[in-house]
């Protein structure tokens, strides 16, 4: 069992007074035993339950189930006293289901979409509570990593991560510039306190892959402890001429010079080779297998390099300090040949992006605790800031050689001929000043209450025209929530949340907007319960939600758009998460999403926003048939997933229908010390269209089937 930072303390106290208990209590009993002679009763001793420390907010956890998290509120809290939704997903989950992608670890979690431009993996498409949260929505140990500008973007390896999180609803009052549905929190590995390891190899569909994960104390007194993470792999996507080859590298070290102070610094090196969108023109019957762009052209490549580190400071009893602080770069070698049409005689676009972005954020937090009697208090004072400098050099060929869809004879080079496009620089500035007090009374009651001002200053370069866009943004959102407990397991709540996304520049993210750039503003209404049993180790969340964005951007021509938009989505979520004993777990979730477009200057109004489905629904089951000396631990694991008819334009004239994939998962214990899995996804090798998008269909990813082998110490 690892135990760290107030944990130590205070499991070593515990021990002592219960050691001290004991020995007081065997002397005492001992002598009143000798004095008490023809007595007919003797003292009873009262049991002593020795505690330890828990995963806190950050992890890692002991089972699928997390008790506590920072992502809500910004303080160490338990997620029933929260009053949102938040959903967590722990290493332990993303082990057993052998995640592979961010969009992998929350596909089992209720309110969120992802993979809806199927096979198209340059991104982690995740869209929360109806709203696109791709661009904005992901953080990594709370500190943005957005995509500021057009194509160069951070990826995140999920080998790396203890724990996902998902905030749910309009969270700019605690991280900014945001969507209003919500926001994904990647929780990087972290050194332990204990000495541990495992080194693995998986073999299987598009993959051939080693890993190492290993760290502990360095000194006797544990004051430096560290941790290294490692994956190399050499992958495709499960199609013609895909690719998928990774180099993960992460270092990481803990020092803790007393009980109060700690320093984690992270650090890590990300090299992903890949491949482009990939779709097909809508109506064309060709095997999904088919590659219609230029193998030799055609690719997505990444280099990332992240140093950061996480510092908090006790400077009393009451006031704790925390900073947290990350330098991202990230390089992009993207090229793609697409837009292939049932005519073969039609010319097809290509492009080539040079992308180049740095990346400084950095988080500073004042805590204040204090209780009385019969009342508690948190409140938190912070100030962030996040400098984006992205510049991308960009090529393109609109007349680039046709292709026969259903017999490819591949051109390479010789039928493109690349011009220059674009060559712009966007520098983007965010300011954010927050404060939020946490209020308990009675133990009873929770109320939170939090404001933000941020200042959003936009600059985009356009250096073949020499022209310069310049985009200044201010908000102040609010946040008001109120917890009730019925007991300390069943919790009902309520808030409303505001959201506060600017616009980039009129043509910096793709759209050509004219008049006055408003920053798009969102609300939320929601009310929820949550219970936690105490027989055994689960949560189960339900919530109610009515969100508005307004100053959404909606086309009024084939080349215009304005800010004249207005789109809301009601909806009810259920999640359950359940360790129901230490050899069976279970996820359940639910979604209904009522979306509607209520203002866009066209004849859309009462219609669904594309590629937003109604119905969304999962579940996994895992069960362990324990070992009986001669056989070790068998593990069988199940799931499934449907995501409900959706649209593919706002006009909701292309309908794509409901679609439901399975999974499925073995793992046997050969030993103590090793095990091997299987891990298959769409296991019945579902073909189905994702979305249809524009005149392009996007299918979903077929068949997966990796085995995994594993040596842990």
């Amino acid at each position: 069992m690892a135990f760290g930072g107030r944990g130590v303390l205070n499991f070593r106290v515990k021990l002592l007074i219960a050691g001290t208990a004991l020995a007081t209590a065997t002397v005492v009993s001992s002598g009143q035993a000798q004095q008490a002679t023809g007595n007919s009763s003797a003292a009873q001793l009262q049991p002593i339950i020795l505690e330890g420390g828990s995963a806190g907010p950050v992890g890692p956890d002991k089972t699928i189930v997390a008790k506590d998290t920072a992502t809500g509120t910004k303080t160490d809290s338990p997620i029933v006293d929260i009053s949102a939704s938040v959903s967590v997903v722990t290493e332990k989950e993303l082990e057993e289901r052998k995640v592979d992608n961010l969009q992998q670890a929350v596909a089992y979690t209720s309110s969120v979409f992802t993979d809806e431009f199927g096979n198209d993996d340059r991104y982690d498409y995740i869209r929360i509570r109806g709203f696109d949260q791709t661009t904005l929505g992901t953080y990594r140990d709370g500190l943005a990593a957005r995509i500021p500008a057009f194509f160069t973007a951070s990826r995140l390896e999920p080998y790396g991560l203890q724990r996902v999180e998902v905030l749910k609803g309009s969270t700019s009052t605690l991280f900014g510039l945001n969507g209003p549905g919500g926001l994904v929190n990647a929780i990087t590995k972290r050194p332990q306190d204990e000495k541990f390891g495992e080194v693995y190899t998986s073999y299987g569909d598009g993959t051939k892959e080693v890993g190492v994960d290993f760290g502990g104390p360095i000194d006797p007194d544990g004051v430096w402890t560290y941790r290294f993470t490692g994956l190399g792999k050499n992958g495709d996507l499960g199609w013609d001429y895909s690719n998928d080859d990774r180099i993960y590298i992460a270092p990481a070290l803990t020092i803790k010079p007393d009980e109060g102070t700690s320093l984690t610094i992270l650090t890590d090196f990300y090299k992903r080779d890949g491949t482009g969108a990939r779709g097909f023109p809508t109506g064309a019957d060709v095997d999904i297998n088919t590659f219609i762009g230029e193998p030799d052209f055609n690719r997505f490549n990444t280099k990332q390099t992240d140093i950061g580190y996480q510092f908090e400071h006790e400077l009393n009893d009451n006031l704790t300090f925390r900073q947290n602080a990350r330098y991202s770069h990230v390089s992009l070698d993207y090229a793609e040949v697409y837009g292939a049409s049932l005519d073969p005689d039609d010319p097809r676009t290509a492009f080539t992006v040079d992308g180049r972005s740095n990346r400084y954020a950095i988080d500073n937090q004042l805590q204040y605790d204090t209780d009385w009697h019969g009342g508690a208090s948190k409140t938190l004072f912070g100030i962030d800031y996040a400098n984006d400098n992205t510049r991308e050099r960009i090529f393109w060929d609109p007349a680039a050689g046709g292709i026969d869809i259903h017999d490819p004879v591949y051109c390479g080079a010789s039928c493109i001929n690349l011009v220059p496009y674009q060559n712009w620089r966007v520098r983007q500035q965010a300011l954010g000043i927050y404060a939020q007090e946490e209020l308990t009374l009675d133990d009873r009651w929770i109320f939170t209450l939090g404001g933000r001002w941020d200042h959003v200053n936009t600059k985009a370069d356009y250096y073949l025209d020499g022209t310069q866009d310049d985009n200044t943004a201010s908000a102040f959102t609010k946040r008001v929530g109120v917890t009730y407990k019925f007991t300390p397991n069943l919790a009902a709540y309520a808030n409303y949340s505001e959201s506060f996304q600017p616009i980039v520049t009129p043509t910096g993210n793709g759209y050509a907007l004219t008049g006055t750039l408003k920053p798009q503003e969102g609300e939320q209404y929601e009310i929820g319960l949550k219970y936690r049993p105490d027989g055994f180790d689960g949560l189960f969340t339900l919530a109610f939600f009515d969100l508005t964005q307004t100053n959404v951007p909606s086309w009024i021509s084939d080349l215009e758009q304005r800010q004249i938009g207005k789109v809301g989505v009601r909806g009810v979520e259920f999640e359950g998460k359940a360790a129901i004993a230490d050899n069976l777990n279970l996820t359940l979730a639910y979604s209904y999403w009522d979306a509607e477009i209520k203002e866009d200057g066209t004849d859309n109004v009462g219609n669904r926003p594309s590629r937003v489905p109604r119905h969304l629904a999962s579940a996994w089951l895992d069960y362990t048939i324990p070992g009986d000396g001669w056989r070790g631990d068998l593990n069988f694991g199940g799931g499934v997933r449907y995501i409900g008819q959706t649209y593919g334009d706002d006009e909701n004239t292309v309908s794509n229908g409901g679609y439901a994939t399975f999974d499925a998962a073995i793992k046997y214990k050969v030993t103590k010390d090793v095990s091997l899995a299987l891990n298959a996804t769409n296991l019945f090798d579902r073909k189905y269209v994702a979305t249809s998008y524009y005149g392009t269909e996007y299918y979903g990813d077929r068949r997966k089937v990796v085995g995994t082998l594993k040596y842990s110490w």
